[in-house]
């Protein structure tokens, strides 16, 4: 399963890229509002940084209009997603760009069926958002699970990509599922380092250490 960023935090996109787990970056109008910076420059930054897909959101909601301001998002980098909203017009773009070979992100999916539309459309990857999901109620791992079986019986090159990822058990899930991709924000990719056990063996290692008096370096 591939691991992308939720974010538009450079900082944070360095640090996870260095671990070498880092497949992809995700943004949105929301995280680049909060970043602080203009669009397009932390766009071009984050492309950078990774050799991933960075998905970047157009904000027109009709078909001509997406398709301008995709045609300038791709020419960022040529790892840019574009990603658009799951609508009527958001899927015509998608099979216009997808159709010229570019990737999109067919984002803001909350039924099986809106990710079976996505699909036939030719969408890159499919954003299926748990979390919110859970808030109303409903288990949101139920959605991935039930768009991985439509996909798979039909074959389907679209990727599932799990967003609204809330805490480390929706990223167990999903690669349990079969997802292809989850994007988190990164306290949620860091918390997955964290174990009581760990914290316990590097502290009795650590403690026989200091008793032989030794130093590596």
């Amino acid at each position: 399963m591939k691991f992308f960023v939720d974010t538009a935090e450079i900082d944070a996109i360095r640090e996870l890229a260095e671990t070498g787990l880092l497949d992809g970056v995700t943004t949105n109008p929301s995280l680049i509002a909060k970043s602080g910076r203009d669009f397009m420059e932390v766009t071009r930054e984050i492309c950078s940084i990774v050799d991933g897909p960075v998905s970047a959101e157009v904000v027109a909601l009709d078909h001509a209009t997406m398709m301008k301001e995709a045609e300038k998002l791709r020419r960022i980098a040529d790892n840019v997603c574009i990603k658009v909203p799951l609508t009527v017009d958001g899927l015509k773009t998608c099979r216009k760009l997808t159709g010229d070979g570019t990737m999109v992100n067919v984002t803001l999916c909350f039924s099986a069926n809106q990710a079976l539309l996505a699909a036939k459309a030719g969408a890159t990857f499919i954003s299926p958002f748990v979390g919110r999901h859970d808030d109303n109620g409903t288990d949101g791992m139920d959605l991935i699970r039930d768009i991985r079986l439509i996909y798979d019986n039909y074959a389907f090159d679209t990727e599932i990509l799990v967003a609204s990822v809330r805490h480390v058990t929706h990223v167990l899930e999903s690669a349990r599922i079969g997802a292809d991709v989850m994007t988190a924000p990164p306290k949620v990719i860091f918390a997955l380092f964290d174990h009581v056990l760990t914290e316990k063996g590097i502290e009795g290692f650590l403690k026989d250490w200091e008793k032989t008096g030794q130093s590596i370096l």
